[in-house]
């Protein structure tokens, strides 16, 4: 996971250069016979957020503290103490290995399409900020499935 120097020049310069790319966009495809690439820090972070949320610890090679363990959470009964466990654990993960960005909400629900006690379907929704400049703001979206 990249992690954003700031120091060496203006990022928000870096953000407005159109040469200039700051990570991957994945998964990886094409874009103009290029591999499409984040353009901006915002969409790098989006980027990085997601991958870190949909990787379950243990799941990585080399690094097996890299990625949230949500799948844990699939198939308990959908109350409010599994939420605020889930949220912590998110929040945890989130300080260690992305500590330049601030959390301002976390929402996690189930799958809309699914009924009962035991779904098998999170939706998560994550809005967070830059610690470096709390106006720029953005959120990003996981679904957490124990199907196929």
């Amino acid at each position: 996971m990249a992690i954003i120097d700031k120091t060496q020049q203006n990022w928000l310069l870096v953000d407005q250069d159109q040469d200039q790319f700051i990570g991957f966009s994945l998964p990886l495809y094409l874009d103009n016979g290029d591999i499409a690439s984040t353009k901006t820090t915002m969409e790098a972070v989006k980027q990085n957020l997601f991958n870190l949320c949909s990787t379950e610890q243990g799941e990585r090679v080399m690094q097996p503290n890299l990625g949230v363990a949500l799948k844990r959470f699939l198939f308990q009964p959908f109350e409010e103490a599994l939420v605020d466990e889930i949220k912590i654990v998110i929040t945890e993960s989130i300080n260690y290995w992305m500590p330049f960005i601030s959390i301002n909400l976390i929402d996690v629900n189930m799958h809309p399409s699914q009924r009962g006690e035991f779904r098998n379907t999170m939706d998560i929704k994550i809005d967070f900020a830059l610690r470096q400049d709390p106006n720029t703001h953005d959120s990003v979206q996981v679904e957490v499935s124990g199907g196929a």
